[in-house]
Parts: C-alpha cells; structure tokens; sequence
C-alpha cells in the first residue's frame, strides 16, 4: 500500500459510489480502446479529466489520432457533441454565437454557436488566432457565454477537447498562458507500437473504427459520476503535498512562469478522479505523481538557462516530484 492511504473513516456508501465509477469508466476506456489502441495511459488521463470535470489539451504532431482520440471520446458519451475547426479566419461569434435581427418581428434571437454542447471538439486549436482563441476563456472557466449583456449558461458536462500541432509548426500560433491555465491537463498521443500499427492496418483498412463506436453511457450519468468524484477524499497530508510541489514551480531557478492557484485546484480534482478511477475513495501520493506532469506542464514557462540545458517543462516537473518528500500515513 502506498503511503498516506489512512483516510480517516471515509467508506461504505463512498466505497459503492466509486464502484460505480469504475464500471462506467471500463466501459468507456474499452470503447475508445476499440480506436486507439495501445494507449491506456491517455485514456486514463482523458477520463481522469472528463470525471473531474476539467478541459484536456492533446498535443502532438500531425497524423498520430489526436483527432480521432477526442471524437472517440465524444462517440462514447451519449451526449451532445459538436466540433470546432480552428482556421485563421474564425471568428470569436463562429465559436460562441451571435444575435440576428429578425425584421419581420422586429427583435433579436440569438443563434447559439457550437460551444453549446456537452463536449465541443477543438480541432487545431492553434492555428487561430489570439483573439478567437480568447473566445474559450469564459466558456472554459465560467461555464457561461456572454453576448450583448446577456449570460446564457451551458450544461453539465461540458468539456473542451482540444486537439494542437506543436507550435514550431508553420502556420501555428502559440496559445496564451491564461488559455493554456484554463486546460486541466495536456497529453501527447504519440507514436503507437510496431504491433499496435500493424493492428490499426487491419482494423482501418476496410471502414472506419469510429462507425462501429456506440455510446456506452449518457450525459446524465457522466453528471452524477462527476458529483460522486466530488467526494473521494484528500487528507490534510495530501493537500499540503499538492501546495507543496505547485510552490516548488514558483521558486525553482529553471522556471520563470510557475504554477498558478488553479493548477492547484485542477490537480486536487484530477487527483480525486484518479483515485476513484482505481477503485479508491482516498487520494494517496501516487494519484499526484502520475498527474504532476500533465496537469502542470503546459501551464509552465522554462527559463532561458534551462532552455540552453535542453530541459523542458515535463522534465522539470519529473525533478520536482522526484526531489520533493512524500507525505507519511496521515
């Protein structure tokens, strides 16, 4: 058992709730599985996100299924889903909407635009430019889209799956620092294995595997598998060790834009999802090692002198975890 498991009493019925987590999650890590393969620790961040009710970030170089990862993702949840491509000539009301004038009535209805779905599919997210990009920002935090003085709200679930090339690419913007703090997490899909592209050769010569993808659970249940999460418990111990090692992004010499207080707050909540992902109702420090990386990285800006020591953010990160102490049983 990993150190810092004591939970203080915390089971029987949170112990049942998390059961059900469980085999909710199964069933929608196997239906993704069925597209991307060889891939289970994604998977598991990207539902890690979707019960801790984050926005996951999939950066990677073209052509290795950040696409199909995110619209897997969509398929499996009956819900409301729409997709976004991102071009240079988006605008902010492509994204969130706009209010048409009806002549005939003489009054004004508002189109909702595709961000009004349970999970909206940002594909290449970079390649717009700054100002449309900032039209995610309310969405993200807030849950709420602003138009003309008036605020409509959006519905439980709702997740940003972006998908980005990486911003040395041509025709790439780099996402600012108050978009990238407002994603959870971010993964890279990364080249498959020898015998996983020799599967995915059989499996997509002949139809696409995202045909055959059938919902194996609905927004509703998401919802109240999201609200159960809410409940795993995180002891003082486990609370301190998440300030402790964002605190660590702040003052080391290799950084010069650390953590904010959302990373703090994302990662106790990604920590939570992670753990009732493993069948526990009690975080413990292995949930928030396994999550440092992709929680904190992208939120992180190296300093120059690292830059020229070819350390990047994820290896920056990995240092800090592996030189901060571990909390004892709490």
């Amino acid at each position: 058992m990993s150190l810092g498991t004591h939970h203080g009493g915390h089971g029987g019925g949170v112990q049942a709730n998390v059961g059900e987590i469980v085999g909710v999650a199964d069933r929608v890590r196997h239906a993704i599985g069925t597209v991307i393969e060889g891939k289970p620790e994604v998977l598991r961040v990207a539902l890690t996100v979707l019960l801790a009710e984050g926005h996951l970030l999939i950066e990677d170089v073209p052509g290795v299924g950040k696409t199909m990862l995110a619209k897997a993702l969509g398929r499996a949840v009956d819900c409301s889903v729409q997709r976004i491509q991102f071009t240079p000539d988006l605008l902010p009301s492509d994204i969130t909407g706009v209010n048409v004038y009806h002549q005939d009535r003489n009054e004004f209805e508002f189109n909702p635009g595709p961000v009004f779905a349970n999970i909206v599919l940002g594909d290449e997210i970079n390649r717009a430019s700054p100002k449309t990009q900032a039209a995610l920002l309310e969405c993200m935090e807030e849950r709420q889209v602003s138009t003309d003085g008036q605020s409509r709200q959006l519905e439980r679930p709702f997740m940003v799956v972006a998908t980005q090339n990486p911003s040395d690419m041509e025709g790439t913007y780099t996402l600012p620092e108050a978009q990238r703090d407002r994603f959870m997490a971010r993964v890279s899909v990364g080249y498959p294995a020898p015998q996983a592209e020799l599967d995915m050769i059989d499996a997509h010569s002949a139809h696409s595997p995202l045909e055959g993808l059938a919902p194996v659970t609905n927004a509703a249940s998401i919802r109240d598998l999201a609200d159960r999460v809410r409940s795993v418990h995180v002891a003082p111990g486990m609370r301190r060790y998440v300030v402790d090692l964002v605190n660590a992004t702040r003052t080391s010499p290799e950084l010069r834009l650390g953590a904010s207080p959302r990373a703090t707050l994302h990662l106790v909540r990604a920590a939570r999802a992670y753990a009732a992902l493993d069948g526990r109702h009690y975080v413990v420090p292995d949930d928030i090692q396994a999550l440092a990386v992709p929680v904190l990285a992208h939120r992180l800006l190296p300093s120059p002198e690292a830059g020229m020591e070819r350390l990047s953010a994820e290896q920056i990160v990995a240092q800090l975890v592996s030189r901060l102490p571990v909390p004892g049983p709490q």
